[in-house]
């Protein structure tokens, strides 16, 4: 999809798994874009979340488009545990692994789109060296491990000067994907600053009695 189009990913570790086959409906039924797996070690981050064979699960039950979260150390090391290809998105963190262009490079060679993720205090410019072997970057707005927390307030800036960065030096078509208090108002403010890809949790779409049409709609609107 073309820059500027905006989409959503939903974070399915929010969902409700005791009834997951008809939230995963309601996502196809809403045209929703990709779906947001978290993937966290205990190690890169203090917190255990989705494994392989949640993965594989999704590649059978959906056709909607994977967009992978490896928050793991060394993730060159553990692609091959994952069953990603065309059409996915797997992100690996750059404070993860001192083989980062190795580990992005088997992502495409998979077919799937690699992304860089950075955390909230991880500058823009240690992307200037990889942006050849990107599709987009997944900018972090609270520091990753767990939901529920608040963005970091610097973190609209960001998106702001990540945006301009890409621009001026030529990537115009790389993706700013944006995870962390995607609320529906905090979503309009990055939509507005240049983000893209919106990894959507507990903030929006997944509230407790609401429809997901009506989380959905309200979402597409903020974004919009």
């Amino acid at each position: 999809m073309a820059v500027g189009q905006k989409q959503i990913s939903p974070s399915v570790m929010c969902a409700d798994f005791m009834n997951f086959g008809e939230c995963i409906r309601d996502f196809e039924k809403n045209g929703i874009e990709y779906l947001h797996v978290d993937i966290m070690d205990g190690q890169f981050v203090k917190n255990f979340t989705l494994g392989t064979d949640f993965c594989k699960i999704l590649k059978k039950e959906t056709n909607i488009p994977l967009d992978i979260h490896l928050m793991v150390e060394r993730p060159e090391d553990k692609l091959s545990w994952f069953e990603f290809g065309e059409g996915d998105y797997v992100s690996i963190h750059y404070e993860s692994t001192a083989h980062l262009q190795r580990a992005l490079a088997e992502i495409r060679a998979r077919g799937a789109k690699p992304m860089v993720a950075i955390n909230p205090a991880t500058p823009i410019e240690v992307l200037r060296w990889v942006l050849p072997d990107i599709d987009a970057v997944l900018l972090m707005t609270v520091n990753p491990g767990f939901a529920g927390q608040k963005m970091v307030p610097q973190s609209i800036e960001k998106i702001r000067e990540l945006r301009s960065y890409l621009d001026a030096n030529g990537y115009e078509n790389v993706e700013i994907e944006v995870d962390g208090n995607v609320s529906f108002e905090n979503a309009r403010k990055m939509s507005d600053a240049g983000a893209d890809i919106f990894v959507a949790g507990t903030s929006s779409l997944f509230k407790k009695g609401v429809p997901m049409d009506e989380s959905v709609k309200k979402f597409r609107e903020s974004i919009d």
